[in-house]
């Protein structure tokens, strides 16, 4: 049976890795909605129809939400900025929040059925590494930064139409994702390439829950026709310490292991003049005040009810970084 698959942020790093997976089905039709202007090189060659639009100006959505009636339409919705910087900026909010609401508008014109691709970080964290699991009381005020309070903000607002607006919807909580076809290179993927190409000698004490994104791409697409109305899943897979990370890179590298573990206190003395060298060359930093700050938070989700709900599964962590790693030889990003 056909079905109609709406994936904006299409071209981004979940964005691209989801269009990888529902293509393998040459029945389904799936639209990819890019900004103006963005490069479409994460989709060459993918049997998708690309549609030019911003999230943010409704009147650019017409076209890729023209559909036949009695067709079951999915919507996934991954656009979003992901931001770690101190300063603040409006587009943040702009595409996070006023975007995503523009989307809602647009699902229920049709009638589609919406997976909103959310993040861990709107969850409120608990104290003493205590286990995280779905919540259904998001609030800004309760987590950090700025990207965190969009995402609560927005996750908040999905579950309120779901009631008052019977929109059908569900909300994904992806964790730390790292894997294959990161065209833009996001902060992890640019870890791995500074290491490799050793301009790296050192790495900060912490790290988070990291899932491979190819196993999130599944979760979310299964959510499309398994995820309930009004739900939400936390889609994770566990800790690993900065260091194990890297220690696994070496091993699949062949290449020296870093030896030099800086303390948190020194890290954030010296986080300011990260953003500006990394500003300078034109690339995400490697780390910030704020990424800092998630790196020592509780990153300890559970998601079995992913597990049982959506047939979530986890990839061997090793696998996804030998992936990884293989994906950036042939793309010539490391040497």
């Amino acid at each position: 049976m056909k079905k109609i698959f709406i994936v904006t942020g299409a071209n981004g790093f979940l964005g691209n890795n989801i269009i990888r997976k529902i293509v393998i089905n040459s029945e389904n039709e799936v639209r990819a909605l890019v900004l103006p202007n963005d490069k479409i090189n994460a989709l060459e060659n993918l049997n998708c129809k690309i549609f030019y639009g911003d999230v943010t100006k409704k009147e650019t959505l017409a076209d890729i939400f023209k559909v036949q009636q009695n067709i079951p339409v999915y919507v996934i919705h991954c656009a979003a900025i992901v931001y770690i910087k101190n300063r603040k900026n409006s587009k943040v909010y702009d595409v996070n929040v006023n975007g995503t609401k523009n989307i809602i508008d647009k699902v229920l014109e049709i009638d589609a059925k919406l997976i909103y691709v959310n993040s861990v970080h709107a969850i409120w964290e608990k104290p003493n590494h205590e286990v995280m699991t779905e919540i259904d009381d998001f609030d800004p005020k309760k987590v950090k930064g700025l990207y965190a309070k969009t995402k609560a903000e927005c996750a908040k607002y999905v579950l309120e139409m779901t009631k008052t607006k019977n929109l059908n919807a569900c909300i994904v909580h992806p964790s730390g994702i790292i894997g294959p076809y990161d065209f833009g290179r996001s902060h992890l993927t640019q870890l791995l390439i500074d290491f490799c190409n050793k301009r790296l000698t050192a790495c900060v004490r912490g790290g988070y829950d990291f899932v491979d994104v190819r196993d999130v791409a599944d979760g979310i697409i299964n959510a499309c026709t398994m995820g309930k109305k009004g739900d939400c899943y936390i889609l994770s897979n566990h800790y690993f310490s900065i260091k194990e990370l890297l220690d696994m890179v070496s091993e699949v590298r062949n290449i020296k292991k870093i030896k030099t573990i800086l303390p948190l206190w020194f890290a954030k003395l010296t986080a300011p003049l990260s953003e500006a060298y990394y500003s300078l060359l034109k690339q995400p930093p490697l780390y910030t005040s704020y990424s800092l700050y998630t790196l020592t938070s509780n990153s300890n989700f559970s998601n079995e009810k992913a597990k049982k709900e959506l047939n979530f599964k986890n990839t061997k962590f090793k696998q996804t970084i030998k992936d990884t790693i293989k994906w950036l030889e042939e793309h010539k990003l490391i040497k």
